[in-house]
C-alpha cells in the first residue's frame, strides 16, 4: 500500500509543472547511443548531472547501482521487493522526494528506485510519466525530444496508426511476413530494448518461428537486475507497420520458455527509423520515415 501511495504521489507531481510550462512547447536535445537508447541530460535536486534514457515502457525513474556511487543528492528512505523482466524478485532501493530537469522543464517530489541496469551509456531512466497528458515528438534526424499541448501541424504529413494503451504502456499492430504468410501481432513500443523485434512465446509456438527462420546467433539480454535471458536470433524477410515495409529484419526470440515472453516487443532498432509523433492521450502514433530506415540492423 505504501508504494502504491508514492506512486500515485509520482503521477500528481508529475503534473505539477509551473502555469508558464504548461502553455509552451520544449525542445529537448537527446543522443541516439551505440545501443539504440535516447539518452537525455538530467538534473536531479540542482546538484547532479545524469544521462537518462527515454524508456517508452518503463514506470518510473530509476538510477543504476554504478551510478548511485557518483550522486550525492539522493537520500534512500528504505528498500523493497520488486519483480522484474527476468522473472525474479528483487530488492530496490527508494528516495522518496527528489527534484527532477529536464531542459526547461522541472518535477518536484519525484520518487526514485535503484536498478542494477540501464541502457549502456546511461545512468537511468524515466518513462512516459513526466509527460502525462502532453504530445511527445521523437524526431530522430534532428535529435530532439519535443514535448507540448497539441498535434503539430506537421503531424498531417505523418501516417496515423491506431495505439492501444494498457498499464501505461503503448502498443501498435504490426505484420511479420513469414513465407507467403503475413502475420498480425501486436507489439510493445519499447525504445529500452536495444534490437529490433523480439517475439513473444505465444506467437513463436503458434506459428513454429524456430523452424521458419534460420538461427543466425543466440544472445544473452540482461533486465534490469542482472538477470540472464537467453534468446535466439534470425532474420525477418520482411516487418510492416502502417504501409511502411523493412526488409531483412533482425528478430529474437526464446524457445523452451513458454509463458516467459508474454509481448511481442518493437525496439531502438524499428523505432529509429521514424521520426515518431504520439499523442496526449495515447490514443495514436504517427510515423514517418527518415534517414535512417535502410540503415543496417545492429548487432546488439
Amino acid at each position: 500500500m505504501q508504494k502504491l501511495s508514492s506512486y500515485v504521489l509520482f503521477i500528481l507531481v508529475s503534473l505539477s509543472l509551473t502555469a508558464s510550462a504548461q502553455q509552451k512547447t520544449y525542445t529537448i536535445p537527446f543522443q541516439l547511443t551505440d545501443y539504440n537508447n535516447i539518452a537525455i541530460q538530467a538534473i536531479l535536486n540542482k546538484k547532479d548531472t545524469v544521462n537518462l534514457m527515454f524508456h517508452t515502457a518503463a514506470s518510473a525513474l530509476t538510477l543504476t547501482e554504478d551510478a548511485l556511487k557518483h550522486i550525492k543528492s539522493l537520500k534512500f528512505g528504505r528498500t523493497d521487493s520488486v519483480k522484474s523482466w527476468g522473472g525474479s524478485d528483487n530488492t530496490s532501493r527508494y528516495s522518496e522526494s527528489n527534484t527532477v530537469q529536464i531542459g526547461g522543464l522541472k518535477w518536484e517530489h519525484v520518487p526514485i528506485w535503484e536498478n542494477k541496469n540501464s541502457g549502456q551509456q546511461t545512468d537511468g531512466k524515466f518513462g512516459l510519466e513526466l509527460f502525462e497528458n502532453k504530445v511527445i515528438e521523437i524526431d530522430f534526424d534532428k535529435k530532439v525530444l519535443i514535448v507540448s499541448n497539441g498535434l503539430p501541424a506537421k503531424a498531417k504529413t505523418y501516417e496515423k496508426l491506431k495505439l492501444t494503451f494498457e498499464n501505461e504502456m503503448m502498443f501498435v499492430e504490426a505484420n511479420a511476413t513469414l513465407g507467403n504468410n503475413s502475420l498480425k501481432n501486436k507489439y510493445l513500443i519499447h525504445s529500452g530494448y536495444a534490437g529490433a523485434i523480439l517475439f513473444d512465446d505465444q506467437f513463436v509456438a503458434d506459428h513454429k518461428i524456430g523452424e521458419q527462420l534460420t538461427i543466425t546467433a543466440e544472445k544473452q539480454l540482461k533486465d534490469s537486475f542482472g538477470n540472464v535471458l537467453k534468446t535466439k536470433k534470425a532474420i525477418l524477410p520482411a516487418f510492416t507497420i502502417g504501409s511502411q515495409k523493412l526488409s531483412n529484419v533482425s528478430v529474437g526470440f526464446f524457445e523452451g520458455a513458454l509463458g516467459r515472453q508474454k509481448m511481442s516487443i518493437m525496439g531502438g532498432d524499428i523505432l529509429k527509423r521514424f521520426n515518431i509523433i504520439i499523442d496526449a492521450k495515447r490514443t495514436f502514433i504517427y510515423l514517418k520515415a527518415n534517414k535512417l530506415k535502410n540503415s543496417a540492423y545492429a548487432n546488439v
